[in-house]
């Protein structure tokens, strides 16, 4: 069975997009693959945070993992902080990785663009997401397309690291899906859903109740034409509500195009609205219940002991490997 592992920023209230370009999907892997799921709260401080806001997050995090669908039987939910060699393995990392090719990350260029002083954290940001993705010989990691990058980076460094020392680490592929990769900002169809947006009509969140969902999906930016089709260079709004539409109902966009033929972007909007509240219902009905119980701190107990158990093992690999300390038996 092949490893899968993915991470998720504990920054902020997890959008419709996050759950549709990412935690949707793991539902599905964690039947086929040995999937780790891990909470990257050591990449969220590349930024301020406030602390008491933060650890709220990190637990409103993994309640949503369990809400959506995760089953701590099949994977592995576990918060990196918790798992010490994730910084270790990255710091290994950083004097492999050179500043230029770190530099040139565009998740850098874009956070840093304007800023008098931005931390070291940021720009070395993705050596400690190597470290997270190779420490468990993870063979895919699914990414949206803004992640590709760093997952190109994560090979060069196993294969560096590898060519130096001796073959320790798998290489790990991206995969990244076809529809839904990229769900776009309501208020504006060019950029991606993010939990960052200012503007909060622009996003979903998974927690948010029927009325709110109804207000920001009749705001969302459409067009002047009228007709419900998909065409992404000349009704990117349109469009990108087609895509959510098609993902949570499945349907597709020829089921769509059809059904709404004639018909205006109101009564598509007010249908748009209920699938998503019918989807996120029974989510946030698990959250809650999650969110007053025993059992999240236990399942997140019992994966951070196996993570600390296999990226341990991989750690000492590496060491030895380099050089590191006393020569182990």
């Amino acid at each position: 069975m092949k490893t899968i592992l993915s991470g998720i920023q504990p920054s902020g209230v997890i959008t419709l997009g996050n759950y549709i370009g990412a935690m949707r999907q793991f539902v599905e892997l964690q039947h086929e693959y040995n999937c780790y799921f891990c909470i990257v709260d050591q990449h969220a401080i590349t930024v301020p945070q406030d602390p008491q806001e933060l650890r709220q997050n990190i637990r409103r995090l993994a309640a949503l993992y369990l809400a959506v669908g995760i089953d701590p039987a099949k994977a592995t939910l576990f918060i990196q902080s918790e798992v010490p060699a994730h910084a270790q393995a990255g710091w290994i990392f950083q004097c492999l990785a050179y500043i230029g090719e770190l530099e040139r990350m565009t998740q850098f260029k874009d956070k840093s663009e304007g800023k008098e002083a931005v931390s070291a954290g940021l720009l070395t940001y993705p050596p400690l997401m190597a470290a997270d993705i190779l420490l468990y010989n993870t063979d895919i990691v699914p990414v949206g397309e803004d992640q590709k990058q760093h997952i190109e980076l994560t090979r060069d460094l196993a294969e560096r690291f590898n060519k130096r020392y001796g073959d320790i680490f798998t290489i790990p592929e991206a995969r990244i899906p076809k529809i839904g990769a990229r769900i776009m900002s309501l208020s504006d169809p060019t950029k991606k859903m993010s939990k960052s947006d200012p503007n909060p009509k622009s996003f979903i969140t998974l927690l948010d109740d029927a009325k709110t969902i109804e207000k920001k999906v009749k705001s969302a930016v459409t067009d002047s034409e009228g007709t419900i089709r998909y065409d992404k260079e000349n009704k990117p709004g349109v469009t990108n509500l087609l895509n959510i539409y098609s993902i949570l109902a499945n349907k597709s966009m020829e089921q769509l195009e059809k059904e709404y033929a004639g018909k205006g972007y109101g009564q598509f909007k007010a249908d748009l609205a209920q699938v998503i509240i019918d989807t996120l219902t029974p989510i946030q009905e698990k959250y809650y219940h999650l969110m007053e119980s025993a059992t999240l701190d236990q399942v997140l107990d019992e994966g951070a002991e196996k993570a600390n158990r296999v990226a341990n093992a991989m750690l000492k690999k590496m060491e030895d490997a380099i050089g590191l300390g006393r020569k182990r038996k």
